[in-house]
């Protein structure tokens, strides 16, 4: 690919509109946020400043991480605290062209601290509506269950969660996934199917190709966030291409936390060509280096991905959301406008 194709593909992945599936709020949380939200609300750090919580950002697995995330987490307090951190990814996400976000939020993470349901989830609503208002992003907010944690916990927090369910578009399953197999949670995600949830999980980012399996046959969910190690199974590879399921991959995320050992080892282009629905996310962006226009433009140039690719993973964004199919249906006729437009077709 010579400079001028690489800019015209550049320019198409900031212009192009685009959905993100795969987002933890919390995980959004920049350390200049954090240092000032603790100050504000009287909370310790183990860093003196924050470039030294920049240096701390260096993980060899998901569990390194998950202990500086919830170190984190604990400058989240007040209700406005939960606001401005939402407010603050939207309008990020409005600068990368963003339309429509379906971002994950970690109740579980906040009571166990001490920090009322309510409020987490009163602030994060509130900056949805705030934000649909002033960037015209639609949303879908999606509670996740902590799957280091037991089902009875997990049954505990639906129950807190009922007077929001109305605003709870679904569930998901995060956290440590190595030894929390998907079925651990049958029974709760089966109650949020009756309950008319959607269902996501996180399955085969280090978990073996059997958590994906359990993730559609026991949990019967509607979408996989990662399935990177869905690849290593031909009969779960060719099965998820015959269910069109969608898969959230999070590349600089899948770098940072050492599932892969380069950013030309990302399985977006390998899912694509086998005809998966992959989509292109920033799971927790503050963390790992780089918001959805930077996960595009990385893969595009690890992967030599064309502008026709990067226009799929755009239309799968939003073909694999929870949206309704005239809102798709409009979503994809803008994506293709907007290839005509930087592809000369």
């Amino acid at each position: 690919m010579n400079q001028t194709e690489r800019e015209t593909r550049n320019a198409f992945i900031a212009a192009v509109p685009k959905a993100e599936l795969h987002l933890h709020i919390e995980g959004s949380l920049e350390p200049d946020m954090m240092f000032a939200l603790a100050r504000r609300n009287g909370v310790d750090l183990p860093y003196a400043t924050v470039e030294d919580v920049r240096a701390a950002y260096r993980f060899s697995n998901l569990q390194e991480f998950l202990d500086l995330y919830y170190l984190g987490m604990g400058a989240l307090i007040e209700e406005r605290d939960f606001y401005e951190l939402t407010l603050a990814y939207l309008e990020r996400a409005h600068a990368d062209s963003v339309r429509h976000v379906e971002i994950f939020f970690d109740p579980q993470g906040h009571t166990q601290r001490g920090v009322a349901f309510d409020t987490a989830i009163s602030g994060i609503v509130r900056a949805l509506e705030d934000g649909e208002e002033r960037f015209g992003i639609s949303w879908k907010l999606i509670m996740c269950f902590l799957r280091h944690l037991s089902e009875e916990a997990a049954f505990e927090t639906l129950e807190e969660a009922q007077p929001w369910l109305d605003r709870i578009a679904g569930v998901g399953l995060d956290s440590s996934e190595v030894g929390h197999p998907p079925e651990k949670f049958a029974r709760v995600f089966a109650r949020c199917r009756e309950l008319g949830l959607k269902l996501v999980a996180h399955a085969g980012e280090e978990g073996p190709p059997d958590y994906v399996w359990q993730a559609l046959d026991t949990l019967k969910i509607d979408r996989i966030d990662h399935g990177n190690r869905a690849l290593e199974d031909e009969a779960l590879t060719d099965r998820l291409v015959q269910e069109g399921h969608t898969l959230t991959v999070c590349p600089l995320s899948n770098l940072k936390l050492c599932v892969i050992d380069d950013i030309a080892d990302s399985p977006v282009k390998r899912m694509l060509d086998r005809g998966i629905k992959a989509t292109v996310n920033s799971d927790d962006p503050s963390y790992f280096g780089g918001y959805i226009n930077d996960n595009y433009r990385a893969v595009a140039d690890a992967l030599d991905m064309s502008v026709e690719d990067m226009a799929t993973l755009a239309i799968n964004s939003f073909e694999g959301s929870f949206l309704d199919e005239a809102t798709i249906a409009q979503r994809r006729a803008e994506v293709e406008a907007v290839l005509k437009r930087h592809a000369g077709l």
